[in-house]
């Protein structure tokens, strides 16, 4: 039996392997329990091995390449097609190693595991962020309820908690200011949270110099920064700037057909909280240069002077996607003057 291409359907504890030789043709089809699967591929000759980009996807494709075989990940909605029939493990396991061999897949970089623990501190923090916006509204609604409305701004909230809890005539019972001072109580702490994990990233991102290096563009802080490096993993993975703009979906949808192209609005597509952070540090820039016009970049003038703010918003960081492309393929570092050299033809 000569294996040459494995496509591996991951799971918790169940596995599905299909394998086929150098002439497609199916050799092998079973099952492995996830202690059994270690063992298998450490005493397999080196083949190629496809897999979906999924939970546990970037763990399994490491500790397979430390045992010399090449490992591929695909995002699930480029195998989907190669689906035969009804969706089962063993059709999911054949559509990943029909889909590893076609000449012009796309791929998916394998991550770091300190790539993978500096995203996880992103979804924490993001998730404490979350929480502490959840938490302040609430404050906000339970006072409302005795006419006590609080202005917008965690800011503003936390100094002005303290002031009606001291406000002995504004009518609160004794019960709700206790509830408000345990609200309060957790406010803090979630900004704590918040703080701690803000540390962390400013750490790792002084130790980073590609993390660095794109920071130094404008709309591009150090948690923006860092969670492009640890998300992006390889620059060289995209062809072009376009390819990770459109894989942030930051380009606009296409539906066209019959020679009739049509461009829709933009097609969110990717990672919601890569997209996120690049159009907040776009729509800082914008209202930025909105006061001081004078400064502003040539090309943005133009951007505002003929389309809707909110348009310019997501252009800027479409722009700014592909000049972060630019930086980590090319190895370069951002300048703010660079005008790209059109090659002069020779006669």
């Amino acid at each position: 039996m000569s294996i040459a291409t494995i496509g591996l359907d991951l799971a918790k504890q169940v596995f599905q392997l299909h394998c086929v030789d150098a002439q497609g043709k199916t050799v092998l089809s079973k099952q492995l329990s996830r202690q059994q699967l270690a063992p298998f591929f450490a005493n397999l000759p080196s083949c190629l091995i496809g897999m979906e980009a999924c939970g546990s996807a970037h763990f399994w494709a490491r500790k397979l390449e430390s045992f010399g075989h090449t490992v591929k990940l695909m995002a699930s909605q480029f195998v989907k097609p190669y689906v035969k029939g009804s969706k089962t493990d063993m059709a999911d396991a054949e559509a990943i190693c029909e889909a590893v061999t076609r000449p012009n897949m796309r791929f998916v970089a394998i991550k770091l595991p300190e790539q993978q623990a500096m995203l996880a501190v992103h979804r924490a923090r993001a998730s404490f962020v979350k929480a502490r916006t959840a938490q302040a509204n609430q404050m906000r609604g339970l006072l409302a309820e005795f006419g006590i409305v609080m202005p917008l701004g965690l800011s503003t909230l936390r100094r002005r908690i303290p002031e009606v809890l001291e406000d002995a005539e504004n009518g609160l019972p004794a019960m709700m200011r206790d509830l408000i001072q345990r609200l309060l109580n957790h406010l803090n702490e979630l900004d704590q949270q918040v703080l701690e994990y803000d540390k962390v990233i400013m750490q790792w991102h002084r130790l980073n110099e590609s993390s660095l290096r794109i920071a130094a563009l404008p709309g591009v802080g150090p948690i923006t920064a860092t969670a492009i490096i640890a998300s992006v993993a390889d620059a060289k993975s995209f062809e072009d700037g376009r390819q990770l703009a459109a894989w942030l979906g930051l380009v606009p949808r296409q539906h066209s057909s019959g020679g009739k192209p049509v461009l829709l609005g933009i097609s969110k597509r990717g990672d919601v909280y890569l997209r996120t952070l690049l159009i907040h540090g776009a729509r800082a820039i914008i209202a930025h240069f909105e006061r001081q016009r004078e400064r502003a970049d040539p090309w943005l003038q133009r951007m505002l002077g003929r389309c809707h703010r909110n348009v310019a918003v997501v252009a800027l960081a479409n722009k700014n996607a592909r000049i972060i492309w630019a930086l980590l393929a090319k190895d370069r570092r951002y300048e703010a003057d660079y005008h790209a050299v059109s090659p002069v033809a020779r006669p």
